[in-house]
């Protein structure tokens, strides 16, 4: 079998008194009459990225209300994750040449994996580009036989044509699909059902809970950041789409008015993406040894709880994307009060109503002028946090995307 990803055991209760009691006992409905159904996530990897955050509370919380759900990782050698990497560039509408030897070597990688997958299921959820191929691979097998569905995460408004017209043939392959959004559907698919839903945040995960105020400064001590200074903070890959250096034109910008501002800058280098390093070294040397710049990810130790410290103690965070699937930092910022700056594209549409608990801005200048109105206006700041994190409890908690896969399984099952 597929490598399978170990998960702690959560129980859906302790989430009532914020989710709300109608809310728990419909997924508590939808888990009894599901009961018994035998669920498969696979990913490509269980470290890093927005999709093993959210499987690290849905797959344990599907097993908590009845299901019997795991989690599996497709494998791959270096050339195949670059592979992916150009794919999901390309799906975003970077200008990026897919081969036939590309093509080639993607498909025979799903292939391999397709062959390690030896159990039955009721439903399968394919996450991404990266595995999504294996399902042709199992055509005419009695693995077939479950409700395949493929999950999309990433921003496909504007995949190139040639790059759509590759992975729309395996997408047909499924029984049904989910998208974050509507938009992202670049031309009809023929899979039998859709939905459309936003992922989520858990708000009792250690990266959403606020470490206490002796915690964060320590943090602050350890990392060299100055807490009684304002610090302005992003939380996402060094990736292109999350445009890292016109964020350190931001600062720079901001710091002409603001001398005391810094910025931090938080990531996490994922197994299934080599592209990081590349433009972790490139911010790093547009950054030009600025000592209050910023450039920290796990492997300075950089784990959950060192997140949710330093997002409580930004003055504002910044999701300066130029593509993006949804942004669940955006999320983590909104629920801990935070005033957000970000780029007004895809899934951070959903979240962000500019002027309301937010900002959507188009260029760097733009994002740089309401940062330094958020630093001037401590009470827009704050009203902006509040209106924030009312939105987020009422559409972006674990809770309503639990209970949106759990509607879209008995769809499915009772065709």
């Amino acid at each position: 079998m597929l490598p399978r990803v170990p998960v702690q055991p959560r129980s859906i209760e302790p989430y009532r008194p914020i989710a709300g009691d109608e809310v728990i006992d419909e997924i508590l409905a939808l888990g009894k009459e599901l009961s018994g159904a035998r669920v498969a996530h696979i990913n490509s990897t269980a470290h890093g990225g927005g999709v093993a955050e959210l499987l690290y509370t849905q797959v344990p919380l599907m097993r908590n209300v009845g299901l019997e759900a795991d989690w599996f990782l497709v494998e791959g050698d270096q050339d195949f994750f670059t592979i992916t990497k150009y794919f999901h560039n390309a799906l975003q509408g970077m200008e990026l040449p897919i081969t036939g030897e590309m093509k080639a070597k993607y498909l025979a990688v799903c292939e391999e994996n397709a062959a390690d997958f030896d159990r039955e299921f009721d439903f399968v959820v394919v996450h991404d580009p990266q595995p999504c191929a294996m399902i042709a691979a199992l055509e005419g097998t009695v693995y077939r036989k479950a409700k395949w569905i493929w999950r999309c995460h990433i921003d496909t408004t504007y995949a190139r044509e040639d790059a759509w017209d590759f992975i729309k043939p395996y997408i047909d392959l499924y029984d049904g699909a989910i998208f974050t959004m509507d938009a992202y559907i670049k031309s009809p698919i023929e899979v039998g059902y859709l939905a459309f839903i936003p992922p989520s945040i858990d708000p009792l995960s250690a990266k959403n809970i606020i470490p206490e105020q002796r915690v964060q400064s320590d943090i602050a001590r350890r990392y060299g950041v100055d807490e009684t200074r304002p610090i302005m903070l992003q939380v996402s890959r060094f990736d292109p789409w999350k445009d890292p250096l016109g964020l350190v034109d931001c600062y720079r910008m901001v710091k002409e008015k603001h001398r005391e501002v810094q910025l931090v800058y938080l990531a996490s280098m994922a197994d299934d993406d080599p592209e990081g390093w590349h433009y972790y070294e490139r911010t790093a040397d547009y950054s030009a040894g600025d000592p209050d710049i910023f450039l920290l990810s796990n492997q300075q130790g950089i784990g959950n709880v060192e997140v949710s410290a330093f997002q409580a103690m930004a003055d504002v965070v910044l999701q300066k994307s130029l593509r993006e699937g949804f942004g669940l930092t955006v999320t983590e910022a909104m629920w801990k009060r935070k005033p957000v700056v970000a780029g007004g594209v895809g899934g951070i549409l959903l979240q962000v109503d500019d002027g309301v608990n937010g900002f959507l801005v188009e260029s760097t200048g733009e994002a740089a002028e309401k940062v330094s109105l958020l630093l001037e206006s401590p009470a827009t700041a704050q009203r902006m946090g509040e209106a924030g994190h009312d939105k987020v409890r009422r559409n972006f908690l674990c809770t309503r995307h639990l209970r949106d896969y759990l509607r879209f399984f008995r769809l499915l099952a009772r065709e």
